[in-house]
């Protein structure tokens, strides 16, 4: 079995252990190796999402946050932009009910549907769970060296790009 590293045409290292084997060629300004990538962003993402302040699963808190940050939502508009299925978004919003962050209300143009709202007290765990985050991602960086963190900060321009790329699939 070979040790080199899988590449795509544009030189995207697709073998788990293709960082040991980075280099550049003429073509190529660098290799990528997208599986350490993605699991160092899974692994930063589900470090972001540990919290105990109010109590949610990951997807509620991307709900709730969707509410937060778009306003008034039809439940149709909330499951699609989740990529969730109706009968989970169901559920989901009857927990959040429960909790007290949403708030299910008629939709004034259509009768049969509900708009849903966030609620203050959702409001305030909002913004509770994104002060710890920052907190936590602040400490974090603190134990970076002054080269890491330029590092990390020339990159940001690039990993919000990839944050908002859409239909790269």
């Amino acid at each position: 079995m070979s040790t080199e590293p899988v590449t795509s045409e544009r030189g995207l290292a697709l073998a788990a252990d293709a960082g040991s084997h980075a280099e550049c060629d003429a073509e190529v300004d660098a290799e990528i190796d997208v599986t350490r990538l993605r699991v160092a962003l899974a692994r930063l993402s589900r470090r972001l999402r540990r919290h105990e302040l109010a109590g949610l699963t990951p997807t509620q808190l991307a709900a709730l946050s969707t509410i937060g940050k778009t306003g008034p939502m039809r439940l149709g508009d909330l499951a699609a932009a989740e990529g969730i299925a109706p009968s989970t978004l169901t559920r989901l919003v009857t927990a959040l009910e429960d909790i007290g962050y949403v708030r299910r209300c008629a939709d004034p143009s259509d009768a049969r549907a509900s708009t849903l709202t966030i609620t203050p007290h959702g409001q305030e765990a909002l913004e509770r769970i994104r002060t710890e985050n920052t907190l936590m991602l602040t400490a974090s960086l603190e134990l970076l060296t002054p080269d890491q963190r330029s590092a990390l900060a020339a990159a940001l321009p690039v990993i919000e790009q990839l944050a908002e790329a859409q239909g790269a699939r």
